[in-house]
């Protein structure tokens, strides 16, 4: 007779039977297909795609200018960075290039800040906020909606100043000295770079593009620091009457990551020679001279001082100093160790002189208006009148 007992262990033993069949079975049988990419890969398809993915960094290489470019082979500069922390005394007790760079390290492989830093006497939000610039300050949120849009105004810029180069009095006392708005604004723009990066662009410029399009896009961005446009390439005789350089950098919108060599030096320059003219009893409220203090000549200067400084560049090739002649006639972006220098047409379209070309020109990208509205007449745009 079958009892309760012997019942409920044949039951367990068909249930442990059941189960064990069950699990061996489903072991045995293929994962289930979910999609295409779980599909067998036919082994022709298989040798195509590790062939490629050999293939693939030479691929990158060949896109990288750095490596293929072969009239520009200088290496992106390296600039040390401070490993130790320097107590504030011994600080002080540097020359002021190295006080800065200490202050203000500069990585090339970092982002770009996305910020941009115009300047008036106005904030758009005010009622006494110029109509003719409030087209062109608005552009540049328009075309970059993401980016953080300050417009500094004397006052403020005072302050902030203040807070960026405390650690840095000699900067503090040359920004205070200068005697003249157009010299304080000039300064500006180097030193909000230097500390913070971005774009800076006068308050009477418009954005025709975002900056995402400046630079080609086969330039890594971890490949380059600065990006400055060319203001003027006069070619003719008397170009000395008109502009202050054969070949002269625009300041009047200027993209660089904070830190970069070329500020450390524009600003130590006018730190030093703001100075000494004050010390001498030679600081002016005359127009007269700008360009050579704080503008587009001393810009210049310092820009071309870095791309022959044997500190950032190898120059054992022989092949001589770069020059204004290596940028004449552009018609396209040439980069300089880890510098992009856009064509005339990018920062200066529609001035129908020097062979820029129009605002509808794939490579206008940002439109100056030149109304200087701070300045006198006389030191208005003088390329208006240059044909």
């Amino acid at each position: 007779m079958l009892t309760f007992r012997k019942a409920l262990v044949i039951a367990l033993a068909v249930l442990s039977f059941i189960f064990i069949f069950r699990s061996h079975h489903t072991s045995s049988q293929p994962a289930p297909i979910r999609n295409a990419n779980d599909l067998p890969k036919p082994a022709s398809l298989m040798k195509t795609k590790e062939s490629q993915s050999a293939a693939k960094p030479e691929a990158t290489q060949a896109a990288n200018p750095d490596k293929t470019n072969a009239k520009w082979k200088d290496p992106a500069p390296s600039v040390k960075k401070p490993k130790t922390q320097i107590p504030m005394d011994e600080l002080r007790k540097q020359p002021l290039r190295q006080q800065l760079e200490y202050q203000f390290p500069y990585d090339v492989e970092s982002k770009f800040p996305a910020y941009i830093w115009q300047t008036w006497k106005y904030t758009p939000s005010q009622g006494e906020f110029d109509e003719i610039f409030r087209e062109a300050e608005a552009s540049w949120t328009i075309h970059h909606p993401s980016f953080v849009h300050e417009v500094i105004t004397d006052q403020v810029a005072v302050h902030l100043i203040r807070h960026l180069y405390a650690s840095v009095p000699e900067v503090l006392e040359a920004y205070h000295t200068l005697p003249l708005p157009v010299l304080k604004a000039d300064f500006f723009r180097y030193l909000i770079l230097l500390a913070r990066g971005g774009i800076y662009s006068d308050i009477d410029t418009a954005a025709l593009k975002s900056a995402a399009d400046w630079i080609p896009a086969d330039v890594p961005s971890k490949s380059y620091g600065m990006v400055i446009g060319i203001e003027a390439d006069p070619d003719r005789e008397d170009w000395h009457e008109w502009y202050s350089r054969r070949i002269q950098f625009c300041q009047w919108t200027i993209q660089s990551k904070p830190g970069h060599p070329v500020l450390v030096d524009v600003v130590a320059n006018i730190t030093q020679e703001t100075l000494k003219r004050k010390a001498e009893g030679r600081l002016s409220k005359d127009h007269e001279g700008i360009i050579e203090f704080t503008g587009p000549g001393l810009w210049t200067d310092s820009i071309f001082s870095f791309f022959n400084n044997p500190d950032y560049f190898d120059l054992s090739s022989g092949k001589g100093n770069i020059t204004w002649q290596q940028f004449t006639g552009m018609k396209s972006p040439k980069k300089v160790g880890d510098v992009i220098i856009l064509p005339i047409t990018s920062f200066s379209p529609g001035i129908k002189t020097m062979n820029a070309g129009d605002e509808n020109d794939p490579m206008a990208f940002v439109k100056h208006n030149f109304e200087g509205t701070w300045k006198p007449e006389k030191l208005r745009h003088i390329g208006e009148v240059f044909n």
